[in-house]
Formats: C-alpha cells, sequence, structure tokens
C-alpha cells in the first residue's frame, strides 16, 4: 500500500535579514501597506512576491479598473494611498482610449471639479496595467522597500502568540526573514492560515481572462469574465461556477483560457483573421477564495454603521449610496499578536467580501495595516496590536488624507 504521508527532515534556515514590517504580497493592498509602514520613520520594510511585478491582479492580471472612491452620491470615501494610486495609475494619459480601456480622472473630481456633477460621475479610474505595475514599483524604491520578487511564502515560525520569522521558498532553497510584525496581503489570507487563525473560505469564483490584442485597427482589450452573481434557487448553477481556488487552481486558470480561445475565435469568425495576442493574465484571477475571521466580522447590514475604530471608508462599487466604515479589529488577527491582514483577506463575509474584495478598499486597508504595524514595530511598550492606541493610529492615517469621516455618514 503507497504511503498518504512523508517525514521531512527537519534543517536550520539562513535567515537573510531582518526587518520591522514585513508585507507577504505586493498587489494593490500589499504595496500600499508597504508604502504606508515606510513612512514611519525609522521602519524598515520588506515586500515578498511569488510574482515579478507588484499589483497582482490589477496588473499582472489585467483588471485594469481602479473602481469609484466615491460613494456615488458626491462623497469621496477613499482618500491617502487610494486616491494617490488612483491618479497615478493615469498620471500620464489626457483623454479616454475605448479600445484599451484607458479613462482618465473624470474632470469634475479634480481640483475645482464641479460638484453637482460628481453627484452623477463616480471617482473611478481606468488604467495601462504595465505603465501601473512600473509605478508602483518606482514608489515602493523611492521610499527604500526592499523588494523580493520570485519568493513563496512557505510559512511562520512563531513563539508563542508572536511570528519571529516568515519563511520562504527562493531559487535558493528555504530561508527565513525575522521581524517585528506581518502583514498578511496574500489576496488568501495564507499567513493566517500558516499562524494558526481562524479563517473562512469561498468556491465563488469563475472564469475571467481580461487580454488584448494587436489588430489592424489597434489595439484591443477584451474583458472576459462570467457572472458571480449567481443564487440558490436560480436554478441549475452555470457551467463554469465555484471553483475552489485553494485546490482547483488549474481548473479555474486552464478554463479561463479555453474561454479566451473562445472569444478569438468568434474574433476571426467576424474580422477574418485571427487577431495577434499582445498580453494575457499571468496571475490566478480568483475573486474570494480566504480571508480572517476577527473579532469582528463585517456584514452588508454594515452600511452607514460607525465604529469606534475606524481605520478607513469605502463606497460601494456596484451601486450609489452605501458607505461603509472598516474597523480596525477587522484586520487584526485574533490569536497572533504581531499580524494584520489587509485587502481581500480582511474579516468580513457574504455580500460584504464582494464589496471589500475590489482595489479602493484594498489600498485603505493596506494603508492601515501598513501604519499600524510600523506603528507596533516602534513602540517599546507595545506588544501586540491590542496595544497600540486606536486615536493615535486614526490621525497618523489622517494626517496622510486618509478619510475616516463620521459626519460624511449624515450626508
Amino acid at each position: 500500500m503507497q504511503k498518504t504521508t512523508l517525514h521531512e527532515e527537519s534543517r536550520e534556515l539562513k535567515v537573510l535579514a531582518d526587518y520591522d514590517v514585513i508585507v507577504i504580497g505586493a498587489g494593490i493592498a500589499g504595496c500600499a501597506a508597504a508604502v504606508a509602514a515606510s513612512r514611519v520613520k525609522g521602519t524598515r520594510v520588506c515586500i515578498v512576491e511569488n510574482f515579478c511585478l507588484p499589483g497582482g491582479l490589477a496588473t499582472i492580471g489585467n483588471v485594469i479598473v481602479y473602481l469609484p472612491l466615491c460613494d456615488g452620491r458626491g462623497h469621496q470615501v477613499c482618500g491617502g494611498l487610494a486616491e494617490a494610486q488612483s491618479r497615478m495609475s493615469v498620471a500620464c494619459e489626457k483623454e479616454a482610449k475605448r479600445n484599451v480601456g484607458i479613462s482618465p480622472v473624470p474632470p469634475c473630481w479634480n481640483k475645482g471639479g464641479d460638484l453637482e456633477e460628481r453627484k452623477h460621475v463616480r471617482f473611478r479610474t481606468e488604467f495601462n496595467p504595465m505603465y501601473f505595475a512600473l509605478e508602483l514599483e518606482k514608489q515602493l524604491r523611492a521610499r527604500h522597500v526592499k523588494l523580493i520578487y520570485a519568493a513563496r511564502f512557505a510559512g511562520v515560525i512563531k513563539d508563542g502568540k508572536v511570528i519571529k520569522a516568515v519563511v520562504l521558498e527562493t531559487k535558493s532553497g528555504r530561508v527565513a526573514l525575522t521581524c517585528r510584525a506581518v502583514v498578511d496581503a496574500s489576496g488568501d489570507a495564507d499567513v493566517c492560515v500558516a499562524a494558526g487563525e481562524k479563517v473562512a473560505t469561498s468556491a465563488k469564483n469563475v472564469r475571467c481572462g481580461w487580454y488584448y490584442t494587436n489588430e489592424n485597427d489597434g489595439m484591443h482589450l477584451y474583458r472576459e469574465t462570467d457572472t458571480i452573481y449567481y443564487k440558490p434557487g436560480d436554478g441549475k448553477p452555470p457551467r463554469y461556477f465555484n471553483f475552489d481556488a485553494l485546490n482547483g487552481i488549474p481548473s479555474q486558470i486552464i478554463a479561463s483560457h479555453d474561454m479566451m480561445k473562445d472569444r478569438m475565435r468568434q474574433t476571426l469568425e467576424v474580422k477574418g483573421e485571427m487577431p495577434f495576442i499582445a498580453n494575457i493574465p499571468t496571475y490566478p484571477t480568483f475573486r474570494m477564495t480566504r480571508h480572517l475571521v476577527g473579532r469582528v466580522v463585517m456584514k452588508a447590514s454594515d452600511d452607514h454603521r460607525w465604529f469606534n475604530d475606524t481605520v478607513g471608508m469605502t463606497g460601494d462599487w456596484r451601486k450609489a449610496g452605501p458607505i461603509f466604515c472598516i474597523p480596525f479589529r477587522a484586520l487584526a488577527a485574533v490569536n497572533t499578536s504581531n499580524l494584520i491582514v489587509a485587502g481581500r483577506c480582511m474579516s468580513t463575509t457574504g455580500d460584504n467580501w464582494d464589496v471589500m474584495r475590489v482595489i479602493p478598499p484594498c489600498a485603505v486597508t493596506g494603508e492601515a495595516a501598513g501604519a499600524a504595524s510600523a506603528m507596533l514595530a516602534q513602540d517599546s511598550n507595545a506588544l501586540s496590536f491590542a496595544d497600540l492606541s486606536i486615536p493615535a493610529l486614526q490621525k497618523h492615517l489622517i494626517s496622510h488624507k486618509a478619510i475616516i469621516d463620521r459626519s460624511i455618514l449624515d450626508k
């Protein structure tokens, strides 16, 4: 009978370096976390990325929409690094380019813009993914953040409730980085699982393949995505629905590739020639996989609810009206004193997860998590995130133009 388990011998791990804050994952949330941490004086920051460009699904996955920073009724609710990233993503774009989905910042959302028009035009941009990736990298380097590419997170080394080091798999083998605080911006709560935190999972994932072609009439962006809004009781589920992101990555990727090829064949039939494929996603295009179950689990019913430990705000990208305040307790780990999450790893559930998984709240939570991590690392009297002064964190974030404003809820 074949063995179902094997014993791997223990080994000594080389410690590559020591950092105050280590960010796992260089997607939008991770980049925001690393930049925010680096702004706290004296903080040594490292960001670890399995791929070789920052931006994650937004850049390597070609999902090029920096969704709204407003509530759809004229009020901006995401500021700070979320706004800075959005403007940076289209800094070189002066006008819309519809074939490739480029949309600069709407004029009404620039300084002195028409306030009435803001009620009808949402604050969103659509960008060139490779340009944005290189700008994100430039920003990280300018902040002296140590970038480690082509390294896969492999685990943590804990002393009681404290993460002392993270373990990476690299071309040179298994290595460790020691640290004071860790931000899980993996998108899949990988650090939370390794640290023994309670997590929740989802299989609500569909085919997705946004790709670019170069044709006789120029470049084109094709946005191929199945709907995720199937509900039990609607009848038989679509054929390509509920991909298991934790065990079924190959099937979702292959199905997404087939989806793109089917569209290319349709283009051939209509235009008489196969388009030249310029760029396809090289990043898993999952929406929701796994997240922390924190002390607060955000829900759709939290619309317009104020939390005393609010560290950021966001609207609902799908419709006008909702405003969600993001509590610090939805980011800080429960059983690991120096672990915090950002982006779609945050503690949320149900329909609210679909709100929180997208770019603006990823940037907002990343900025909050990064700032908190640096403050923890620099405070010799703070043993855990529970020891941090929330008013001090809020004041710090507001000083960097984050929006934490209860009065918006009454407007």
